[in-house]
């Protein structure tokens, strides 16, 4: 096995592991809100818990691309689409941050 091909398998591990995150951490939001829906608090909890699990699995599949794409096909043009995919999933990453903890990452909490 060339490093070449060891590299894209270690990005591709790492976009299933980021894929899981997401689908079991919805599947675990959603079992544990169906289960307290009747607290008042149920739908704030729900979706912060979904917030994390999009969060986390964003990270993991920003990491995929960068190993992938760095390591294994570095041209002007993937690296530009690694840029796209990058500022897409930040924004993104910075929306879900607002909206779950009330913030944006840079800032400090109780501010």
């Amino acid at each position: 096995m060339e490093f070449a091909e060891a590299i894209d398998i270690v990005g591709r591990t790492i976009e299933v592991v980021g894929i899981a995150a997401i689908v079991l951490g919805i599947a675990a939001s959603t079992t544990r809100w169906l289960f307290h829906i009747r607290i008042p608090t149920a739908y704030h909890d729900y979706r912060r818990s979904l917030g994390r699990a999009l969060l986390l699995g964003l990270e993991l599949l920003v990491a995929a691309d960068i190993i992938r794409t760095v390591t294994t096909t570095a041209s002007w043009e993937s690296v530009g689409v690694l840029g796209v995919i990058v500022l897409i999933r930040t924004v993104l990453s910075w929306s879900i941050t607002l909206e779950v903890e009330g913030r944006f990452p840079w800032q400090k909490e109780g501010h």
